[in-house]
């Protein structure tokens, strides 16, 4: 019968070991790579968006004795800064972050939306001209995009954090 001789488990232990605190700092990773990618998120979908340009529209003003029209001070911009992230949360196994927006015409600006044609709207000062304003889905093309880039930046995370893991 043949003898199996003597061989050293330290380094198994080891290895042990260094699982035992990896798998403490997963929950961390996960959460940070979450933040990451909805950071990504967020970039891309507040560059997509549009911003309303009345450079060119004249209100009136009253400074009590007369009446004349001056260039808006207006300034868009309210849908872009209205783009926030919510906290990374973990739901059945998945870490989940929501990406949203609180205006409330936001989902018509990103899938777009009817009107009737003709009607005259004070807020743009002009009569509406189509039935259909299209979408601009910027959170759409944006969510896209980033499911594209999502396995490799993973995978390039995955290896710097396993590399720190097993020195």
């Amino acid at each position: 019968m043949a003898r199996m001789g003597r061989f050293d488990i330290s380094g198994l232990r080891e290895l042990e070991r260094q699982l035992q605190q990896t798998d403490d700092l997963v929950d961390a990773f996960c959460r940070e790579c979450a933040n990451e990618l909805a950071a990504r998120l967020l970039r891309k979908v507040k560059k997509r968006t549009p911003v309303g340009d009345y450079s060119d529209t004249w209100e009136l003003e009253d400074d009590g004795e007369n009446k004349f029209l001056v260039e808006s001070a207006r300034q868009g911009g309210e849908l872009r800064r209205a783009w926030s992230c919510g906290t990374v949360q973990h739901v059945q196994g998945n870490y989940v972050v929501e990406v949203i927006n609180t205006k409330a015409y936001a989902s018509y600006v990103e899938f777009g939306h009817r009107q009737t044609p003709g009607r005259y709207v004070p807020a743009i000062d002009a009569k509406l001209k189509k039935a259909w304003v299209p979408g601009r889905f910027m959170l759409t093309i944006s969510e896209n995009e980033i499911k594209q880039i999502a396995p490799a930046l993973l995978e390039q995370k995955i290896q710097r954090f396993l590399g720190g893991c097993f020195r």
